[in-house]
C-alpha cells in the first residue's frame, strides 16, 4: 500500500509505503525539503507538522519533541509512518532557511 505525502508550502510530493518513514520516502524520492540528522528520532532536525491525514509514530526523544507538541500534530519525519495520504509542513531548520520559498 502506498500513500502520497505532500509538503504543502513546497508543493513537493513523494509516495510512502506502509512501514516506511516520511523522511525515508523523501530521501528515496530525492526530495531535499526536510533536513535530516540522526534518522533515529533523537536529534529533532526533521521536525514537521502534520496538517491532514492519519499516521503512526515511533519512539522520539522528548527533549526535541514534547508530548504537547505531538498532541498539536508535530512529529519527527524519521519516526512518522503514513496510514493514509498526508499533508505536512516543515517547521525545523529548513523552514528558517527557505522561508516562504520552500
Amino acid at each position: 500500500m502506498k500513500f502520497i505525502v505532500e509538503i504543502v508550502e513546497a508543493g513537493s510530493t513523494s509516495t510512502c509505503s506502509k512501514g516506511e518513514s516520511v523522511l525515508a520516502s523523501m530521501v528515496r524520492s530525492n526530495i531535499k525539503r526536510i533536513p535530516s540528522g540522526c534518522h533515529g528520532g533523537g536529534c529533532g532536525v526533521c521536525k514537521i507538522r502534520i496538517l491532514a491525514g492519519q499516521y503512526e509514530t515511533g519512539k522520539m526523544n522528548r527533549n526535541v519533541l514534547t508530548i504537547e507538541e505531538e498532541r498539536e500534530g508535530f512529529s519527527l519525519a524519521c519516526k512518522t509512518f503514513a496510514e493514509e495520504d498526508l499533508e505536512i509542513t516543515v517547521v525545523g531548520h529548513m523552514k528558517k532557511f527557505y522561508g516562504n520559498n520552500l
